[in-house]
């Protein structure tokens, strides 16, 4: 069993970070090309500029980069709340489905707008196809691009050149990156069982008799986008605990390398821009360390049998089993909810409320650090925050002034990361509190003690991570539930975006100076060493007390 567990783990996480390596390369020749004005190499963003017109004529500043990527999210949410408003007048309804409640419309709206794919519905339920291809699965393509123009632009100013163009970078990122990897993706996963037709619901007779109506669509081409561009909202209500979107063992290993292929791959991107590849490696691997702590955890508590069956005539010898897909066997779970917590994409392989406390632990810990390989491009932004901080503190032990790739990290960029990463903890205990101490929340909860507590802080957390999984014991299609976590995913998204660009845009202003042998090197075992320790000490101090309140408290008590 556990060297089951150990080949199953190294299958999946090892092959992809391999993977990854010439992945990075090909997304640093499609993101940033170089001059693209002449020769065979620049056809394809002359061909960019050609569709985007004056919008992509000239390199922008990191402030009109931002209002570019503000605005272009704008229309992304208004589009799409005009399709979920209007869908039952709309064609490609064949179910006949209604228009959904304005707060569902909008939290909708808000979560696929900001890659987090957070779902109060269920998708076969409510939704018809327009709805879920020309409005969801679309902005599973622009809000994971969204993310990775970030990256490329972060990237670009650290290397001392401009930012670029915010709409060139989302039709590079959309047509070059994520709609090749999600066509091939689509096709295996058609391979694999995943349906893929535009009929309406089909009506089927069991043995019984019994006359079943089972929902189908366009399947394969949502959920490669969703675990590609990690997104993860599901085509049906269980996700990819549905047999018609991972229909066994070898779409449930597809579906879990696409979680982190790209979040991985970006950070090579990264080093390939900033012509720093060593300093990606030691990035990777300080990523790569916190992703096999969480993993090793999560696949060690869930050995244990469940609270759940304590009192049932059920011989427990392989773990938990509650809440697992039997057939992707009892690591596959665990092993998922790391991934899917890691990234933001949020997608899920086993029901996260059935997980034992400790197990249920380690996807928040992967949501509230938010930088073990993260969402696509964001992740590699969100690890620049603790970059910043960690060389600040570095430089201020040894008495140097701090430095990162040549640019001297002051005041006003320390502020500036701390500010977004403070923000994160602000959303989700902020609505934790309040939810906790109001008929908002406690009036929705399925469960009482630490495990429902776990539940509202939860949801708050997977809405702040713009992750989009949950403890589903939670009864969130409510206006408050929806209303709140609508907010917070919206604040949670362009708050680690804009301000890590604002920093970009102050290191720019200075002069940048060459390394000497005084300046802290970003390429050893000692800034992976402060690296790790800076994210340690953010996440414990802003997270453990919560932490006891929930997972820990719960385990304790099943403990005794």
């Amino acid at each position: 069993m556990l060297i089951q567990s150990i080949l199953f783990v190294v299958l999946v996480v090892g092959g992809t970070a391999l993977i990854s390596w010439p992945l990075g390369r090909y997304m640093k020749w499609a993101m940033d090309p170089g001059d693209p004005s002449s020769g065979p190499a620049g056809w394809k963003d002359r061909a960019f500029r050609a569709v985007g017109g004056p919008l992509t004529a000239q390199d922008q500043t990191w402030k009109r980069y931002m209002v570019a990527m503000l605005a272009f999210n704008v229309v992304m949410f208004v589009v799409v709340y005009g399709f979920l408003a209007l869908q039952q007048y709309l064609p490609l309804n064949p179910d006949g489905k209604e228009g959904l409640e304005a707060s569902l419309i909008f939290n909708t709206a808000a979560s696929f707008t900001t890659n987090t794919n957070l779902q109060h519905y269920s998708g076969e339920v409510s939704l018809s196809y327009l709805s879920q291809l020309g409005g969801l699965m679309w902005l599973q393509f622009v809000s994971a691009a969204t993310g990775i123009a970030a990256l490329a632009a972060l990237a670009r100013g650290l290397a001392g050149r401009p930012l670029g163009n915010f709409f060139l970078d989302v039709q590079r990122a959309s047509f070059l990156v994520l709609l090749p990897l999600a066509f091939v993706v689509a096709i295996l996963l058609v391979v694999g069982g995943v349906p893929m037709t535009f009929d309406g619901a089909a009506v089927a007779t069991t043995l019984e008799g019994v006359q079943q109506t089972i929902a189908r669509g366009p399947v394969a081409a949502f959920v490669a986008i969703k675990q590609l561009g990690t997104n993860g909202g599901g085509f049906f209500g269980p996700n990819s605990t549905h047999p018609l979107e991972n229909p066994g063992f070898w779409t449930n290993i597809l579906e879990m390398v696409a979680i982190i292929i790209i979040p991985m791959a970006c950070v090579w991107m990264f080093g390939r821009i900033i012509g720093r590849m060593r300093h990606a490696g030691v990035i990777f691997a300080v990523m790569l360390a916190f992703l096999l702590v969480k993993t090793t955890g999560a696949v060690w508590f869930e050995a244990a049998p469940t609270q759940a069956f304590a009192n049932l005539p059920i011989e427990q010898t392989v773990g938990n089993l509650e809440g697992k897909e039997l057939r992707f066997g009892p690591t596959g779970g665990p092993l998922w909810s790391v991934l899917t917590s890691s990234t933001s994409n949020g997608s899920v392989g086993a029901m996260h409320d059935s997980l034992n406390p400790m197990t249920g632990l380690m996807p928040m810990i992967g949501m509230w650090l938010n930088a073990t390989f993260g969402g696509v491009g964001v992740g590699m932004v969100n690890m620049f925050l603790y970059i910043v901080v960690g060389v600040f503190i570095a430089g201020m032990m040894i008495g140097r002034t701090p430095e990162y790739l040549g640019w001297r990290v002051e005041a006003r960029e320390v502020k500036f990361a701390l500010f977004a990463l403070l923000a994160h903890g602000l959303f989700i205990l902020g609505g934790t509190a309040l939810f906790s101490a109001t008929p908002w929340g406690a009036e929705t909860l399925n469960n009482v003690g630490p495990h429902g507590f776990s539940e509202i802080l939860y949801e708050f957390t997977s809405a702040s991570a713009n992750n989009g999984s949950g403890f589903e014991g939670l009864g969130d299609n409510t206006g408050p539930w929806n209303l709140a976590t609508g907010i917070v995913m919206l604040l949670a998204r362009f708050i680690p975006i804009i301000l890590p660009l604002a920093i970009v845009g102050s290191l720019s202003a200075k002069r940048r100076s060459a390394e000497s042998s005084g300046t802290l090197s970003v390429e050893g075992g000692v800034f992976a060493t402060m690296l790790a320790a800076t994210i340690v000490v953010v996440g414990a101090l802003t997270f453990f007390p919560a932490a006891t309140l929930g997972p820990i408290a719960e385990h304790v008590i099943y403990m005794n």
